[in-house]
């Protein structure tokens, strides 16, 4: 893959990425590139390389969630479950360097009208949709924060807004700096992201950072070369529990279109950002 985009960050940074690493498929007939066993290597090789202390991954299967274990080492811990009644199938975990972070907490919420039931859909969703949710400590800083991965539904439009709605009440009731991971099947300027951005109680990281490393590419190039005319549909929020994010500090984001081998690892591309958290309250 050649030199990082980003790649390990000295404290007080934080190298935070998220990354659509594409389900498994087994369906006959389907397109070479998609094949799992061409990219698992790839997927290992461009998170070895890029060492984000903290990873929120969609559509992985539990097998696809073991590679991305293996490939990051033995310091790190998955957080969450599949999307199934009893924590089968494809799940959206999170992966913390323990070298790195305390976990204070973890939990997994159904993105529906129950999000206390495991497996239950919401707003006509074409599956289960969920939300891992992990509080944090930085064993650095002491800083502590909140990180929430998700996947919204591709298929249903309401099923959207009403999850971006649950995120936003999510990030309010923690009260402190907060950093969303996820696909969210949404672009900017669509209501789902209106949700989130609306009121400053989140905003993008690429929009806040200090430096941008990358043109700003579509996130969904589907094994093609990258477009800077494409649509974002992964995204990097920051925030917390007031506005003006927070304090969270944005030095670097990027959008990871590198190949890995003259290959894409995804149909998605990661997106990347070096984050600063405020410091603890010492009240």
């Amino acid at each position: 893959m050649g030199l990082p985009v980003i790649g390990p960050v000295p404290a007080p940074g934080i190298h935070v990425m998220t990354f659509n690493i594409r389900r498994r498929s087994s369906r006959p007939g389907g397109p070479v590139a998609d094949r799992w066993e061409r990219r698992r290597a790839l997927v290992a090789e461009l998170l070895r390389t890029e060492r984000p202390a903290v990873v929120g991954i969609q559509e992985a299967m539990p097998d696809q969630a073991d590679a991305v274990g293996l490939a990051l080492g033995e310091t790190y811990r998955r957080l969450g479950r599949g999307r199934e009644r009893e924590g089968r199938g494809e799940g959206c975990p999170i992966f913390v360097d323990t070298a790195r972070f305390d976990i204070l907490a973890h939990r997994q919420e159904a993105l529906s009208e129950t999000p206390e039931v495991a497996g239950s859909r919401g707003w006509f969703a074409a599956a289960p949709r969920t939300a891992v949710v992990a509080t944090l400590r930085d064993r650095v800083t002491g800083a502590v924060c909140e990180v929430i991965n998700t996947h919204f539904d591709h298929v249903s439009p309401l099923a959207r807004v009403r999850s971006a709605e649950q995120i936003r009440r999510m990030v309010i009731a923690g009260g402190r700096p907060a950093v969303v991971l996820g696909d969210l099947n949404a672009g900017a300027g669509s209501r789902p992201l209106r949700v989130l951005l609306g009121d400053g109680v989140l905003s993008d990281a690429w929009t806040r950072a200090a430096e941008r490393r990358t043109p700003e590419w579509g996130t969904r190039p589907n094994y093609r070369r990258p477009r800077p005319d494409g649509r974002r549909i992964d995204w990097l929020l920051v925030g917390g529990g007031s506005r003006d994010g927070e304090g969270i500090e944005v030095d670097v984001a990027a959008i990871n279109g590198e190949a890995v081998r003259g290959r894409w690892p995804s149909d998605h591309l990661p997106v990347q950002a070096v984050l600063r958290l405020p410091p603890p309250s010492r009240s």
